[in-house]
């Protein structure tokens, strides 16, 4: 197989899978695919590119678990759980995903639909608003994989929601009433 950004890109998913953030070095990765370190290079400038390109990619897919239908409420909670799962589905997924350097396309649609959902709400200062959604479901999933916890998925999602209320319920009260038609 020929080695270009797609295959390099899935098999550091694959080591991340398989060892966690800590133990993926270009070193392993190269091992894995037959290659000496340089050939990466190639392909993503250094590390931390590669680490963007994996945080990009886990955001392309969060991207699938947005509503755009529903009360503001409603799609702040589906964008915080397709957040929190992606993060999940991978060993110190939150932990890359709060550490990357340049966000790109994906990253931007992400966040750009968060944005748009609070604005739309009439929350002001809803960039700030967002960083504190975003602040909050990173903060309790790298808490969360960095426990390495036994306590029952269901019990876990159970306190993510609870937390998530308190969130939403801050949010709500900042919500300001759009005026009455032909007002302004």
């Amino acid at each position: 197989m020929a080695l270009n950004q797609a295959v390099v890109l899935d098999a550091a998913i694959e080591l991340l899978d398989e060892t966690g953030l800590d133990e993926l070095t270009t070193r392993r990765l190269a091992g894995r695919l037959g290659v000496r370190v340089g050939a990466l290079y190639w392909h993503y400038a250094n590390k931390q590119a590669l680490l963007d390109a994996i945080a990009e990619h886990m955001l392309a897919v969060a991207t699938r678990g947005l509503r755009t239908s529903g009360t503001w409420r409603d799609r702040v909670t589906a964008f915080a759980n397709a957040h929190r799962d992606t993060m999940l589905a991978h060993p110190d997924g939150a932990r890359l995903i709060a550490t990357t350097s340049k966000p790109g396309p994906a990253a931007t649609e992400f966040l750009g639909h968060l944005l748009r959902t609070l604005g739309d709400a009439g929350i002001p200062e809803h960039e700030a608003c967002a960083d504190v959604v975003t602040s909050y479901v990173n903060g309790f999933t790298v808490e969360e994989q960095a426990r390495r916890t036994t306590v029952p998925r269901a019990e876990r999602d159970a306190a993510f929601a609870t937390g998530l209320d308190v969130v939403l319920d801050g949010l709500a009260a900042r919500v300001r009433p759009a005026p009455p038609p032909g007002a302004g």
